[in-house]
């Protein structure tokens, strides 16, 4: 598959590299793992299979053999050959068909899976693009002009090459597990390691408050713009360990949400941590959204994750 137009940020990400940031390794991976989940599921690979992650501004590509494609995620229009064709569902490309992302509509990533196997090979247990540090995906780096992925062929499935492939179970996601991409957003959220350091008038404040997503967000943080400092004082903390979700507030008083390139240990107090069943969302965050945060305990942040889970559980069928 070549890319005649990248696209703004379009990279290779899978689930990512699970259980090293004890090392300093970042989880990395999709910032929205649902979406690139159902993808997977449409085409019939396993859900950690790695696929193409489209930012804002997603890229035309050229098909050399016949494939099975699905995208999922943020909604864009879509055109194969000219021709609309939908997300959320399994489309089937021929050799030399050209698929163009056009204008985006809603979100803010998309995630295109294949039905054959891209010839990549694994770093540190992943075939995810870490973009900061410069490996993993293809050559360390998101995808560019002329760029061409290529597709190892199942030779157990003869395809000719100006054929459709029809060795595919058709599928189709549910409309409930399709998510709204309003522009507000509520992100559910527990107390963290420090939030006790923090007064009932800034913890109050924090939850009052609508915050904005800052241009400058990225796939290391989120970074939000709203209202007036909630640092009454300043909170001396040493430098520990940060997960995905993880809301520092810098002396400026403006929250940071670490996300999946995130660093693995950071200096700022935490003044809360989104719950598991959000953290998709931030996926889809795009500047000048705005966000509020909403407390709710830890066991109804469990109970939540696991009505997503349950939710979720035709893409293990």
């Amino acid at each position: 598959m070549k890319f005649i137009k990248s696209g703004l940020q379009t990279s290779i990400q899978d689930l990512g590299r699970i259980g090293q940031m004890h090392l300093g390794i970042a989880c990395g991976g999709a910032m929205d793992p649902d979406s690139l989940k159902m993808a997977n599921w449409l085409v019939n690979n396993p859900a950690d299979t790695p696929a193409i992650e489209v930012t804002l501004i997603g890229p035309t590509i050229r098909f050399s053999q016949a494939a099975v494609i699905a995208i999922c995620g943020a909604e864009f229009e879509l055109f194969l050959n000219q021709r609309p064709i939908k997300s959320f569902q399994p489309v089937q490309v021929k050799r030399d068909d050209i698929l163009v992302f056009g204008q985006r509509l809603s979100g803010c990533r998309a995630y295109l899976a294949i039905s054959r196997k891209l010839n990549l090979k694994r770093v540190l247990s992943s075939y995810s693009t870490h973009l900061l540090a410069k490996f993993g995906g293809y050559k360390g780096r998101p995808l560019l002009d002329g760029d061409e992925l290529n597709l190892l062929v199942d030779k157990t499935i003869v395809v000719k090459p100006n054929e459709t492939d029809k060795h595919f179970e058709k599928r189709s996601i549910p409309s409930d597990l399709r998510a709204n991409y309003s522009g507000h957003y509520y992100l559910r959220c527990v107390s963290s390691v420090e939030s006790s350091q923090f007064s009932e008038s800034q913890l109050d404040y924090f939850y009052k408050q609508s915050y904005q997503i800052d241009p400058q967000s990225n796939r290391m943080g989120i970074r939000l713009i709203g209202g007036e400092s909630v640092m009454e004082n300043k909170i001396q903390i040493t430098s520990s360990g940060l997960t995905q979700g993880s809301i520092q507030l810098p002396p400026s008083g403006q929250p940071i949400i670490s996300s999946v390139d995130g660093q693995t240990i950071g200096g700022y107090p935490r003044i809360a941590n989104v719950i598991s069943a959000d953290l998709a969302l931030l996926g889809q965050l795009t500047a000048g959204n705005i966000i509020n945060f909403v407390k709710v305990e830890p066991e109804q942040g469990i109970q939540l994750l696991q009505e997503k889970q349950q939710l979720l559980s035709i893409l293990q069928e």
